[in-house]
């Protein structure tokens, strides 16, 4: 029994599977890490969760139960027990959430010789809330031998909040298009890991799959009108993630990768041959940009509920090049009488007037790293640079006093096929900074799907569970060079089962290339 046991854990088969090794249990885990965790070695039975909601339940809550007792209890017991739940919230206002919005939670799990008083969770907010669902989910494992729901090494306290505010992944849905219940899907597969943000890059050079009802000919740039997302699509999406915890920040890039809006409004670029970056000469321009957010920021109307509630809003400003201004009599004239000595000008002048109409709409802008690295501190501060190329780039941003969010590429691009879950997690965000950074101001970061080789039939398995890593390095205290390499990936294996477990095509955990195929028969707990 012992042998088999250790062999067991040897290859890392470890919580979803009930082990004994000299008598004591294996003590289980969460992903991400929490702040917190103290467990013991007692095994308290658990039947269907009865929750209450001392200041009442409010439909977050009350749809959150619902999914998680589908989710926890998926098999058919003869028992009829049920084990009572209380979620204690101070506030219980289901206003979407923002980046201050406090997620912080505890959850007590009492021995078995109190299995009579009931699992608590408190929070500040519903949000909070939420996570503490997510983390008790993850500590019910069924016994096949005795068919029934048990939580082991109770009793279990968890003091739990995380490290960064905000904890994204981007999601390109413009080089392939993503229908609604695959995006619905993520959301769901997000919040399994504690992230907090889809970022949403639904806007591209090649595809305008989104509905303005201000500019109705723009989701002409769409690839066919099956592959597209009306207004009322988004709503719904927007509305989903809430109540998972998950809020979207939409993109729209610009001057740059922007071809595809010329389709319905060309004259808001150069020429049908030369269709980007985008005219800033143009009359038509800036009205439809102004126009166009407003819809997703509620700006437009006073009546009108914003599109996107998220206080961010990436306006893109990356990879942009100039030949089609310099190519352009219209703009090299329109350059010399607003006195620019060029595009370099020209360009920020581009990012500084969107930047501003995001401001007039209370947004807060986010901006790709091009942008600082072309115009540095003569930037406003209240710009939140979003760094995606070196990694030292970070330490210019922060040393001049911008906000930032990091997705450096070498560590945190989930496209990028090589790039293993120990290199993501390996990258904290503060290492290499200098005496003049001042960390505070790393507001958190994003693993980023860029979609050129993905589309519905291999989304989940690129994704995870290498996003698992960096939603982990957002969440959990910082991660030094002791931290046991062994350890996480065990936690990972098990993580990576739950996933499946719940619908999610995540691929092998130790994969030499994300989503190729298990190489050999074996468990999911061990697939190499």
């Amino acid at each position: 029994m012992f042998q088999a046991s250790y062999f067991l854990l040897s290859v890392g088969v470890l919580l979803q599977v009930l082990i004994v090794v000299n008598a004591e249990l294996i003590t289980p885990s969460i992903w991400p890490q929490p702040v917190e965790f103290q467990t013991s070695t007692g095994l308290t039975n658990v039947g269907l969760f009865e929750y209450t909601s001392k200041n009442g339940a409010v439909n977050t809550l009350e749809q959150a139960y619902k999914r998680y007792n589908a989710m926890i209890f998926q098999h058919n017991t003869e028992s009829s027990d049920t084990t009572p739940v209380e979620v204690i919230v101070d506030d219980n206002s289901e206003a979407y959430p923002q980046l201050d919005t406090d997620e912080s939670y505890s959850l007590t799990i009492p021995s078995p010789e109190n299995s009579g008083e009931p699992i608590k969770i408190e929070a500040k907010t519903v949000y909070g809330a939420l996570y503490g669902l997510e983390s008790l989910s993850q500590l019910v494992m069924y016994d096949y031998d005795k068919q029934r729901y048990i939580i082991s090494a109770t009793p279990i306290r968890i003091s739990d909040s995380p490290r960064y505010k905000h904890r994204g992944m981007l999601l390109d849905t413009a080089r392939h298009f993503q229908p609604i219940p695959f995006i619905q899907r993520v959301v769901d597969s997000l919040s399994y890991s504690k992230y907090n943000v889809l970022h949403w890059h639904v806007v591209d050079t090649q595809s305008f799959p989104f509905e303005s009802k201000t500019y109705p000919k723009l989701w002409k740039g769409a690839y066919t009108k099956p592959e597209r997302y009306s207004q009322a699509d988004i709503k719904d999406l927007v509305e989903y993630g809430r109540l998972r915890g998950v809020k979207v920040m939409i993109e729209f890039d610009m001057p740059g990768h922007a071809s595809s809006w010329c389709k319905g409004y060309p004259e808001v670029c150069p020429s049908e041959t030369c269709t980007e970056p985008l005219d800033p000469s143009s009359n038509a321009t800036f009205p439809l940009i102004r126009s166009l957010l407003g819809e997703c920021n509620g700006a437009n109307d006073g009546n009108t509920e914003a599109l996107f509630p998220y206080q961010f809003i990436h306006l893109g400003g990356d990879e942009v090049d100039y030949k089609c201004w310099e190519n352009d009599a219209e703009i090299q004239q329109w350059e010399k009488e607003q006195g620019f000595s060029g595009s370099e000008d020209t360009y920020k002048y581009f990012v500084e007037q969107t930047a501003s109409i995001a401001r007039e709409q209370n947004r807060l802008p986010v901006q790709w790293v091009e942008v600082f690295e072309h115009f540095g501190s003569t930037l406003s501060k209240d710009i939140v640079i979003h760094v995606w190329k070196e990694k030292t780039t970070l330490d210019e941003v922060l040393s001049a006093g911008y906000k930032a969010l990091l997705s450096n590429q070498d560590d945190w691009y989930l496209d990028h096929e090589t790039t293993s879950w120990q290199t993501m997690y390996k990258n904290e965000p503060t290492a290499g900074l200098s005496k003049s950074s001042d960390p505070s101001l790393i507001l958190g970061g994003e693993s980023c799907m860029w979609a050129e080789n993905i589309d519905p039939s291999d989304l989940f398995n690129t994704v995870w569970p290498r996003a698992a890593a960096v939603g982990e390095v957002l969440w959990s205290p910082k991660i030094d060079d002791s931290v046991d390499m062994d350890k996480v990936e065990n936690r990972l294996q098990t993580f990576r089962c739950l996933l499946t477990q719940r619908g999610i095509s995540a691929a092998p955990v130790n994969n030499h290339r994300t989503r190729m195929a298990p190489p050999n028969p074996g468990s999911c707990y061990y697939q190499r």
